[in-house]
């Protein structure tokens, strides 16, 4: 038996993000900070769960099944953690694309934690642990795990802006693969 761990979401969104783009494991290993073991692992896992399709020697995000569990499963096994006041790196409400949108309200924003992180704010666990530092290296990996982190842990209004965009992003994905 196959469990789905946060790394293989992490490399799914990745995928995304990247696009057409070509990969090798090496590239998204480096790119994840992960060895390209952990991510071979990660994508075997994730075509097992049914959350991706094999494509000759690699694998592309099943779409329709990668949005419904991030919306409606996501945040029941991959609960976030909530800590004290650090210094980190903005996440959920607290960035974009949903700081335009959600105005801040005076308490701590989430932040994963961070030594460099900019802005002090209440401790958000990331979905995986170098997802911090490969998003600050990729805006659009950035921007879906920040919606990602909203529909995980936000209120519900944050939920359910960041479930329309993150289903606008994937279906837009879904649009540029098709062959």
């Amino acid at each position: 038996m196959m469990i789905l761990k946060p790394q293989d979401i992490l490399v799914l969104l990745k995928l995304v993000a990247i696009s057409r783009n070509n990969w090798s494991y090496h590239s998204l290993a480096i790119d994840l900070g992960m060895s390209a073991a952990e991510v071979h692992a990660a994508i075997k896992r994730a075509v097992f769960a049914n959350l991706a399709i094999p494509q000759g020697d690699k694998s592309i995000p099943y779409i329709r099944n990668l949005q419904e569990f991030i919306v409606h499963g996501l945040r029941f096994v991959f609960i976030p953690e909530h800590g004290g006041i650090i210094r980190g790196i903005p996440t959920s409400h607290a960035a974009p694309p949903l700081s335009s949108v959600f105005l801040s309200d005076g308490d701590p924003p989430p932040v994963w934690p961070d030594s460099q992180g900019l802005v002090r704010g209440m401790s958000f666990s990331p979905l995986y642990a170098s997802a911090p530092k490969a998003a600050l290296a990729d805006p659009i990996l950035y921007e879906l795990l920040v919606l990602v982190d909203a529909i995980r842990g936000g209120r519900a209004r944050e939920r359910s802006f960041a479930t329309k965009e993150l289903t606008q992003r994937l279906e837009a994905y879904a649009q540029n693969t098709k062959p």
